[in-house]
C-alpha cells in the first residue's frame, strides 16, 4: 500500500477548497461581492498600473533648495557659536552662498578664538574626513565649507524623508497599491493605479506644505515699503498675489509642532482646525500673550494664508486657519498638514497616463497566452503519460487556483510581468510531475511492482524536485530584493508559483495517484 495518511489527505483537500474559495471573488463583480455573507472571502487581486491604468510621475527633489536650507542652518549655527558665552566675538558681513558661509572678524586678534568656537561644527564622517572645512585668512575672513559627502548625505536624507512623507500622504488619500520609490540620488518615481483625478493627487503628493507662523513687521507694512528691512521679507497672499505684507523672518511657531489638522466649518465657512503638540502649544501661547493686538501671519509655502489679529491670548494649543477656502481645499490642506511637510520642493520631470483600455488589452492578451499555454501543457501530459498525465493536469489546474488565491490574500499587485510569471509557472508546474513519472517509468522497467514503483518514484524524485525549485526560488528572491517595480511583480508571481507547484506536485498529485492505486489495485502501470 502506498503511504499517504488520511489526515494528510484531509489537509490537502482543505487547502484546495480554500484555494478555490479565495479565487472565486476574482470572477465576481462588485454587486455580487456585496451579496456574499460577511464570513466569505471577498479579496480580489489588485491590478497594477499597466493593467488597470493610472498615472506615472517622475519627480526630482530640488537639490538647490536643500543646499540653500542647509546653508541657512549653518549660518544660524555660526552666529550662535560666535555669540555663545561671555566672550562673544564681533563680526560683520555674515553671509552664505551655495558653497560656503563666510564672515569677517571685527578684530583680527580674535581669529584663533573664533576658530575654537567654530570647531564643533566640523565632525569626522564615516570616510574619516571632516564634515566641514574651516579656513581663516590673514585679513580676518573666515569661511566654513561643507564637504561633498556632507552635502550628498543631506540630499539622501531629504529624499528618504520625502519618501516617508509621500507614503503617509498616499495612505491618507486611500489609494490602492501605489508604488513610490527612489530612482537615483534625487529622483522619486510615483505610480498610482486607477487614479480618477491624477492632477489633484499629484498636487497633494508633491506639494511642499511647509507651514510657519510669523509676526508682521507693522512699521514696514504700514509704510508700504517696496523693500523689506533687515530681518524681514515681503510675501504675497495666497488668495491674491497683488496683496502683500512685510513678515519678520523669525519663525515663532513651526508647522512641525502640529499634532492634528481637520477640515471643519466656522460661521458657515470652510476652515482648518489645527492642534499643536505640547511644545508648539506653549510657543503659541507665549507668542499670543506677548503680542495681543498685533497681526499674526500664517505662511504656507512662502505665501500668506491669512494674517488675523491676536485679540486675546490663546492658551489651549488650538487655532483655526481661514482664508476663503473651498470645502475641498480645506480637506486637502488638513490632509497635507497631518501627513507633514516635505523637507524640500519637488519638480515634475515626467508625467504620463496609462488608459484602462490599454490595460484591458494587456489582460486579454495575458489571458489568451495563459490559456494557450495551459491547453498545450494539458494535451502534452495526456499524450505522454496517459492517466497519470490526467492526474497531473488536475494538479496543474489546482495550481492556478492556488496562485490566484495567494495573490488575493496577500494583496499583491498583479502587473504585466506578473502575468508572464504566472504563464512561466504553468510550464514549471508540471516539471515536478514529469520528474516523478519518469522515475516511476524507470522503476517499472527495473521490474518493480506498481505500488513499489510509485512509492520509489516519488521518493527518488523528491530531492531533485526540491533542488530545482530551491535554485529557482533563490533567483526569485534576488529579483525581488534587487529589482524594482515590474521586476518585483514578476518575482512575486514566480515565487508564489514555485510554492504552489511544490504543493500540487508532491502532495496533491500523490494523493490522487495513491487513492486510484488503492482502489483499482493495478497489476501493471502504463506511464
Amino acid at each position: 500500500m502506498i503511504s499517504f495518511p488520511k489526515w494528510k489527505s484531509a489537509l490537502v483537500i482543505l487547502v484546495c477548497l480554500l484555494g478555490i474559495a479565495y479565487t472565486i471573488p476574482n470572477f465576481l463583480d462588485e454587486k455580487s461581492l456585496e451579496g456574499l455573507p460577511d464570513w466569505a472571502p471577498k479579496q480580489q487581486i489588485t491590478l497594477g498600473l499597466d493593467l488597470q491604468g493610472g498615472s506615472h510621475v517622475l519627480m526630482q527633489v530640488e537639490t538647490e533648495a536643500v543646499i540653500e536650507k542647509m546653508m541657512e542652518g549653518l549660518t544660524d549655527t555660526v552666529r550662535d557659536n560666535l555669540r555663545d558665552g561671555n566672550d562673544r566675538i564681533g563680526y560683520r558681513n555674515l553671509r552664505h552662498n551655495n558653497e560656503n558661509v563666510s564672515l569677517t572678524l571685527r578684530d583680527i586678534a580674535d581669529r584663533e578664538k573664533a576658530r575654537e568656537k567654530l570647531a564643533s561644527i566640523s565632525t569626522i564622517t564615516s570616510t574619516g574626513q571632516p564634515s566641514h572645512l574651516i579656513e581663516t585668512f590673514d585679513d580676518g575672513r573666515i569661511t566654513i565649507t561643507p564637504s561633498e559627502k556632507t552635502i550628498d548625505d543631506r540630499i539622501i536624507s531629504v529624499v528618504d524623508q520625502t519618501l516617508e512623507i509621500m507614503g503617509r500622504r498616499v495612505n491618507e488619500i486611500g489609494l490602492t497599491e501605489p508604488n513610490i520609490q527612489r530612482q537615483g540620488k534625487d529622483r522619486i518615481l510615483i505610480q498610482l493605479p486607477g487614479v480618477g483625478d491624477p492632477k489633484r493627487v499629484i498636487d497633494l503628493i508633491g506639494k511642499t506644505a511647509q507651514m510657519t507662523f510669523h509676526l508682521v513687521n507693522l512699521s514696514a507694512s504700514s509704510s508700504g515699503a517696496d523693500r523689506a528691512p533687515a530681518g524681514s521679507k515681503i510675501l504675497p497672499f495666497l488668495e491674491d498675489e497683488n496683496r502683500s505684507l512685510v513678515i519678520r523672518n523669525r519663525v515663532m511657531v513651526s508647522g512641525e509642532n502640529l499634532e492634528d489638522a481637520q477640515a471643519t466649518l466656522q460661521n458657515g465657512q470652510p476652515v482648518v482646525s489645527i492642534r499643536f503638540d505640547s511644545l508648539g502649544g506653549k510657543q503659541f501661547a507665549r507668542v499670543t500673550q506677548d503680542n495681543v493686538g498685533k497681526p499674526f501671519a500664517i505662511i504656507l509655502d512662502g505665501k500668506i494664508v491669512s494674517a488675523p489679529r491676536i485679540n486675546e491670548p490663546i492658551l489651549t494649543g488650538s487655532a483655526v486657519i481661514s482664508g476663503g477656502f473651498t470645502t475641498q481645499e480645506t480637506q486637502d490642506l488638513a490632509l497635507l498638514l497631518r501627513a507633514g511637510a516635505l523637507p524640500a520642493p519637488l519638480k515634475v520631470l515626467e508625467q504620463r497616463s496609462v488608459g484602462p483600455d490599454l490595460g484591458a488589452d494587456s489582460v486579454a492578451a495575458g489571458e489568451i497566452a495563459g490559456l494557450i499555454g495551459m491547453v498545450a501543457v494539458i494535451i502534452f501530459m495526456l499524450i505522454t503519460y496517459g492517466l497519470f498525465g490526467f492526474f497531473a493536469n488536475i494538479a496543474l489546474t489546482m495550481n492556478i487556483f492556488m496562485i490566484m488565491a495567494l495573490l488575493s490574500v496577500l494583496g499583491a499587485t498583479l502587473t504585466l510581468p506578473g502575468i508572464a510569471g504566472i504563464i512561466l509557472t504553468i510550464g514549471m508546474a508540471v516539471d515536478a510531475n514529469v520528474l516523478i513519472f519518469e522515475r516511476i517509468r524507470e522503476e517499472v522497467r527495473n521490474g518493480k511492482s506498481p505500488f513499489n514503483a510509485i512509492e520509489s518514484g516519488y521518493q527518488r524524485a523528491f530531492t531533485t524536485i526540491v533542488d530545482a525549485n530551491v535554485t529557482t526560488g533563490i533567483a526569485a528572491v534576488i529579483l525581488f530584493v534587487m529589482g524594482t517595480g515590474p521586476v518585483k511583480g514578476f518575482a512575486v508571481t514566480l515565487g508564489i508559483g514555485i510554492i504552489c507547484s511544490m504543493f500540487t506536485a508532491i502532495l496533491l498529485s500523490r494523493m490522487l495517484i495513491s487513492t486510484w492505486a488503492d482502489k483499482t489495485r493495478p497489476k501493471e502501470l502504463n506511464v
